[in-house]
């Protein structure tokens, strides 16, 4: 394997350390922030915290990019980018839910987190057990359009939701304003929600592809 063949493998498998040390700085600042019984934040936590995550995203972007430009899209590449994907949902999603119950967001934001978080791994799950049928079938498991539309935008999707649960206690965010009491919460459960709309069709979009090969393995099955 070719340098620069290792160092986009690098890249794509750097997504889980960077989420996970995003992970363990954002609950520890959202403890540090609790600790006395008052918000009182650590921008240095937060803004550690941010970076991990905004690290992680760009892993996704800078992987693709440089294996097509340097020609050395794999077999391996293609099964793990989608891997460390999920790997991203399965940590950030419930962290930002457990963030958004312990930091005051309110009873309508955690929910909606929630419902969104579930949402992902049913999604995920399912389309790993239709790739898996399509493969007894030779079928192209590859991501489609829709599926890497919304890998793309869950990144700074996820990113937006922290930046309000996290920042809206720092500096002028404090003060009591339209931003932060309005504009930005509203801005954020749009983002939640768009990104349900998306999984949903998503989910709908993979399971009306792959569809034939159910049925064949349905029928397979029934006759033996």
């Amino acid at each position: 394997m070719s340098k620069k063949a290792l160092f986009v493998n690098a890249l794509t498998f750097a997504r889980v350390p960077l989420i996970f040390l995003w992970a363990v700085f954002a609950v520890w600042q959202e403890l540090d922030a609790a600790c006395g019984g008052r918000h009182a934040p650590s921008v240095t936590l937060a803004v550690l915290a941010s970076l991990g995550m905004l690290l992680s995203g760009l892993t996704d972007l800078w992987d693709g990019l440089l294996a097509r430009r340097w020609n050395v899209v794999s077999t391996l590449g293609k099964m793990a980018d989608p891997l460390m994907d999920k790997v991203f949902y399965l940590v950030a999603f419930p962290v930002l839910v457990w963030h958004s119950s312990h930091s005051g967001a309110g009873e309508l934001q955690t929910l909606s987190l929630l419902g969104l978080t579930v949402l992902y791994l049913l999604r995920d799950t399912w389309v790993t057990f239709l790739r898996s049928v399509g493969t007894m079938y030779g079928a192209d498991v590859g991501a489609m359009w829709l599926g890497k539309v919304r890998t793309a935008l869950s990144f700074p999707g996820a990113g937006w939701i922290y930046a309000y649960l996290c920042f809206r206690w720092f500096g002028p965010f404090r003060a009591d304003n339209a931003l932060v009491n309005v504009i930005w919460p509203a801005s954020v459960l749009f983002v939640e929600a768009f990104l349900a709309v998306l999984t949903f069709v998503s989910l709908v979009t993979y399971t009306r592809s792959y569809m034939p090969y159910l049925k064949r393995a349905l029928e397979r099955k029934e006759n033996l």
